[in-house]
């Protein structure tokens, strides 16, 4: 299978060593940003190529992973799934557009392509879905990550409650922070409650995910190390892409 990607920043680069260290069962073989350098730096280290428009990444491409942002999801994914090709996105919160979102089921479905969402920073979401064939009761997420991580700086060691609200508004406040929140909405059904924090006391990016439902209850908690190349997006985002992408190649399927 051949894989194009749009937006060569982080979560790319990971993908891009995995393949150098024999971990993907997938070829990244095409790479498309608006940086035509970036794309081409990460071709060049195994051998790919860098695409320069992305009606030739759809023609080329067997499937095309979006590692780029919410407004490429907006603005590209549609013209990528009306094509037929199925499509990864790594930028969830695009999809908490309830108008956009429908409309872009709908193309895809019209067009025999599939959209894949990875499971991203968080745990338990096989655990989510399950529990939404009975009844959720609630289910909350609290984000906590040191300052850098949010692109801020405190004046003191004091953790800081920067918003508090529905994931839907979240993602529009924080699009590049906290995509996890519309993973877990839209797994769950619900329009999750959200806090997020700015701790100046932790190191990792940490997600707690509280959900009750007519199944029992669950509590997980994540402690992400921040990818190297970007403090905003943790290393199991990328993981979590890697894994789907093999995933798709298994004869033998595990989780839901």
């Amino acid at each position: 299978m051949n894989i194009g990607i749009i937006g060569c920043g982080s979560i790319a680069k990971t993908l891009v060593n995995f393949q150098l260290e024999g971990k993907m069962d997938v070829n990244l073989a095409y790479f498309y940003d608006m940086n035509v350098e970036n794309a081409r730096q990460l071709a060049d280290k195994i051998g790919a190529k860098a695409i320069n428009s992305v009606d030739e990444l759809i023609e080329k491409s067997d499937l095309i992973l979006e590692s780029a942002s919410q407004g490429a999801v907006k603005s590209v994914i549609p013209q990528v799934v009306e094509s037929g090709v199925d499509v990864v996105i790594m930028s969830v919160g695009a999809l908490m557009d309830d108008e956009f979102r429908c409309n872009l089921e709908k193309l895809a479905s019209d067009n025999n392509a599939t959209i894949y969402l990875p499971t991203g920073a968080i745990t338990g979401i096989d655990t989510v879905k399950a529990a939404r064939m009975g009844e959720i009761y609630e289910v909350s997420l609290t984000t906590r990550k040191p300052p850098v991580s949010l692109g801020i700086t405190l004046d003191d060691d004091k953790e800081k409650v920067l918003f508090e609200g529905k994931a839907s508004e979240a993602v529009e406040k924080f699009p590049k922070n906290i995509n996890v929140s519309s993973t877990l909405s839209l797994a769950s059904g619900i329009n999750v409650d959200v806090k997020i924090i700015a701790d100046p006391k932790i190191k990792n990016n940490t997600h707690e995910i509280h959900l009750k439902g007519s199944f029992g209850e669950l509590t997980t908690i994540t402690s992400n190390v921040s990818s190297p190349e970007n403090p905003k997006t943790s290393m199991l985002a990328a993981f979590s892409a890697a894994s789907l992408l093999n995933k798709l190649s298994k004869t033998i399927q595990i989780g839901s």
